[in-house]
């Protein structure tokens, strides 16, 4: 298990656990992120990284993505 943002770019990967403050983790349920649910990572640029997520892209702050394991 891993955080997001060190997944390999392209590679679709299930979410096996959602970090952070029950705010943090309600935001990101909000936005798609379920346990279960399949994530890949697009693209890393500066402190934003921009993730494939139900077929949407979206872009999470580096500190989101760490609380993302994948």
């Amino acid at each position: 298990m891993m955080p997001l943002n060190y997944a390999e770019l392209g590679q679709p990967q299930i979410i096996k656990r959602i970090g952070g403050s029950p705010e943090i983790k309600k935001h990101l349920e909000d936005l798609g992120f379920t346990v279960g649910g399949e994530v890949s990572l697009v693209s890393m640029l500066g402190g934003n990284v921009i993730v494939k997520v139900k077929e949407s892209r979206i872009a999470v702050s580096d500190e989101l993505a760490r609380k993302i394991m994948v």
